[in-house]
């Protein structure tokens, strides 16, 4: 049996450390998965599990790379994990319109994106599309820092969510929430919708927000 491991990344754990474990204890609920073990290796070094491991990831980002760089490494998003079962008490948003952001590095896995939208159709959010969305998806415009200079990255960000129909606007990254809140947005996080809390976007100076997610990189090694 392959071993299974949740990884929430740096930026669900900077964001919401807390969210880590209410996120494991469901999962562990699910029969024959009570041996899920919280994995906390940030996606930037060797993850140190057992070749044929799956990793659960919540980050568009550490699902990139643990299933590219790390030989024998698996992966599947938090959203298809909760989407295939039937035991989520999902929050009603009495049919709320919202736009959705499609993450980048997840951008070639159609899976994911149907995965939230079938989770968002639970909800009862109506998904109101922006013309580039899952395959064709565009980067929110924080990948752009820091090879650009600051401004130009942040006209990235407000280019992005002007393209969003909706001022509302679901995204499935904590980068993404800092984006569409500097682009004008009002972000709701997939972690927050499910769990009906509210999104606040935290840190949002892109500069302190990456010395912020370099330091939980250099220290979970």
């Amino acid at each position: 049996m392959k071993a299974t491991h949740f990884n929430p990344g740096c930026a669900l754990s900077i964001y919401k450390p807390e969210a880590e474990q209410r996120i494991l204890d469901y999962l562990k609920t699910e029969k024959g998965n009570n041996d899920i073990v919280l994995h906390k290796v940030c996606c930037h070094h060797e993850p140190r599990v057992d070749k044929d491991s799956v990793i659960i990831n919540v980050c568009a980002g550490c699902d990139r790379r643990f299933r590219s760089l790390y030989e024998g490494v698996s992966t599947i998003s938090l959203w298809e994990t909760i989407d295939r079962r039937s035991d989520f008490p999902f929050p009603d948003y009495d049919g709320k319109k919202m736009s959705v952001h499609d993450a980048c590095p997840i951008r070639e896995k159609p899976q994911v994106h149907q995965a939230i939208r079938s989770l968002l159709k639970k909800m009862n959010i109506e998904v109101i599309e922006t013309e580039k969305h899952g395959t064709r998806s565009v980067c929110c415009g924080d990948d752009s820092y820091p090879s650009l200079p600051l401004e130009e990255v942040h006209e990235k960000m407000k280019s992005r969510a002007e393209s969003m129909p909706c001022d509302d606007v679901v995204v499935y990254c904590v980068s993404c929430v800092k984006s569409m809140h500097i682009g004008g947005k009002k972000a709701h996080y997939m972690i927050d919708l499910l769990f009906n809390e509210e999104t606040t976007p935290g840190v949002y100076d892109t500069v302190l927000w990456h010395e912020q997610l370099k330091e939980y990189i250099d220290t979970h090694k």
